[in-house]
C-alpha cells in the first residue's frame, strides 16, 4: 500500500455518517472514509451478523469489540478478539465474516 498526498488530519468517528448494509442475517453499519485509493471504515456488526457475499478485497483489520469469526474459501476458520487483527491481500484469500455475538472492528482497505 503507498499513502501518498495525505495530509494530517483527525477524524471524530461518531460525526462520519454511518450507512447500514444488511447481511444475510443481521445487519453491518459503516462509518467510511477515503483518503485518496485508502478506504478506513469503523464497521459494526450486529449480534447474528452473517455477511452475503464471499470477499476478494485486501485488508487489515483490528478488532475493537465483540468477537469476530472470518471462513476462508478453503473452509478454515478463524476467530478474532479484541485486540487482535488479520490481514490479507487483495485477491488472495475469499473470505467471509460472521459475529454471533456483534463486533466493532477498524478496517484498512
Amino acid at each position: 500500500m503507498q499513502i501518498d498526498n495525505i495530509p494530517f488530519a483527525t477524524t471524530d468517528w461518531s460525526a462520519v455518517e454511518r450507512t447500514e448494509h444488511p447481511g444475510i442475517t443481521g445487519r453491518a453499519f459503516w462509518r467510511t472514509r477515503k483518503f485518496g485509493d485508502v478506504r478506513v471504515r469503523m464497521v459494526e456488526y450486529s449480534a447474528g451478523y452473517t455477511a452475503d457475499h464471499w470477499c476478494s478485497k485486501g485488508h487489515i483489520l483490528l478488532c475493537l469489540e465483540g468477537e469476530l469469526h472470518t471462513e476462508l474459501e478453503d473452509g478454515s476458520q478463524h476467530v478474532l478478539l479484541p485486540g487482535m487483527s488479520y490481514q490479507v491481500a487483495d485477491k488472495a484469500e475469499a473470505h467471509r465474516s460472521a459475529a454471533p455475538q456483534g463486533a466493532k472492528l477498524f478496517i484498512v482497505d
